[in-house]
């Protein structure tokens, strides 16, 4: 390389990395500066549309679906103002005297403290409308107190409001509030009257209250929006592992499998079973051959011909188990892109589970002690039952197939043996130590209809 050319790229050199230095030095600058612009954001939506106050998931101002907008930006706002304000404390910390005086030789002008100490302050003050005790960002309300709540159900139902909390900034935690006592579930409790008294009791108190009504239309609406997540969250756990699984096979997995196998010239066969499946097949044709001959009453095949004939039955038998065994390849890495889709979506979705699970407890619970029963009885004769072990085989033997593996009997017959008792021994911890205590007259239930 001629000394001009070494000239010129270490004068690039030189400016890539002195236009690093300069970005990093203007960090903390440019990280205040996003965090800002995001509290004015948010701002601007409170002066907007909600005459200079909070926005408010529960306000019913707007329609369901023009909250959910709202929200869905107010979430990325406050997100990214916590994240740069991060950034803006650590690369504080980092920056010391020297750093800063090169910045200064290198014309780089940071902005005076008390104009910092004015954005911080405003930004504070937004995000504090919206930080909880948590420092959970406020989202929608996602439980809901029953018409008739027991007592006992109010503990429960308190500690699972997830946000939507009174919007204060977050409390210094002091030695009485270390040791208040833990909130208990509902199925560590027990009543000291029957729960139907209590709840009649309950009852009669909401009907005489006058604000009843005002509480019943607030508390159907957050239902409902417990409700649509819930179900929307479902189908994304469905829809979104199987496109992925299906774009993986098709754009990503699949080209590389078919360019793999055609340069290696590889098996056409993955086990013995498939072999075997392929040879079972020839001989079957062979046989139909000679048996739509004698139905037409003509001549016995010459061996010229039937060799012909069963070259191309295997040519065909061949390809087709070419494919079987490529898609049974795809299938497993497909299958690692569809797992870490779904392990993605439970990562990022911490609210919609909480969201979940409360709309299961109330589903489940709210349920009449024959419907429980009912449900409890299915469910344990389809996974561990006496017919249980044939529905076991064909679910492993068809997972086997799936991914191109011989299904392999012993192993079958040990997971039959030993999974399904393990199952029925949750099932029946879980009736003696929850269900017993929540609804014991379920758990009669359930033992008549099981006698």
């Amino acid at each position: 390389m001629s000394p001009m050319k070494n000239s010129v790229f270490s004068q690039k050199i030189y400016s890539f990395l002195l236009d690093t230095y300069r970005w990093y030095l203007q960090t903390p600058e440019r990280s205040l500066h996003q965090a800002y612009d995001a509290a004015l954001k948010i701002k601007e939506i409170e002066n907007k549309h909600f005459n200079g106050n909070k926005i408010d998931i529960d306000s019913a101002i707007y329609s369901n679906s023009v909250m959910d907008y709202f929200e869905s930006d107010l979430n990325k706002l406050l997100k990214t103002a916590k994240m740069r304000l991060t950034e803006f404390r650590a690369s504080r910390w980092f920056l010391n005297e020297e750093n800063q005086k090169a910045a200064q030789k290198a014309g780089i002008e940071h902005p005076s403290p008390s104009l910092v100490l004015e954005k911080l302050n405003f930004i504070d003050q937004v995000i504090s409308k919206y930080t909880t005790i948590p420092d959970q960002i406020t989202s929608k309300a996602l439980v809901v107190k029953p018409q008739n709540p027991p007592i006992n159900s109010a503990i429960s139902d308190e500690k699972s409001l997830l946000v939507n909390t009174p919007t204060v900034p977050p409390k210094i935690p002091t030695q009485d509030s270390d040791k208040k006592p833990k909130l208990k579930r509902k199925a560590d409790t027990m009543g000291v009257l029957p729960r139907s008294i209590l709840s009649t009791i309950n009852r009669l108190q909401v009907e005489l209250d006058p604000n009843s009504e005002q509480e019943v239309i607030h508390s159907f609406r957050q239902a409902q929006r417990r409700t649509i997540i819930s179900i929307r969250f479902i189908l994304l756990l469905i829809i979104v592992p199987l496109l992925t699984h299906q774009i993986a096979k098709a754009f990503v997995v699949g080209p590389l499998v078919e360019n793999f196998r055609d340069n290696q010239q590889m098996q056409i066969f993955l086990n013995s079973e498939m072999e075997e499946e392929a040879l079972v097949e020839l001989q079957r044709f062979e046989e139909k051959l000679k048996f739509e001959n004698l139905l037409r009453n003509a001549p016995p095949l010459l061996p010229e011909r039937m060799e012909i004939e069963m070259k191309k039955r295997a040519i065909e038998l061949a390809e087709e188990f070419r494919n079987e065994s490529s898609n049974a390849i795809k299938n497993v890495f497909a299958d690692i892109f569809s797992v870490a889709a779904f392990i993605w979506l439970l990562v990022v979705s911490k609210t919609s589970i909480a969201v979940i699970k409360d709309f299961f407890d109330h589903i489940v619970y709210g349920l009449s002690d024959s419907a429980k029963a009912f449900i409890i009885i299915l469910f344990t004769d389809i996974f561990v039952g006496f017919h249980s072990p044939h529905g076991w085989e064909v679910l492993l033997e068809g997972v086997s197939r799936h991914w191109g593996l011989p299904a392999n009997r012993d192993f079958i017959f040990l997971f039959i043996a030993t999974f399904p008792v393990i199952l029925d021994t949750i099932f029946k911890y879980w009736i003696f130590r929850y269900l017993n205590r929540i609804s014991p007259s379920a758990v009669a239930t359930y033992r008549n209809m099981n006698e």
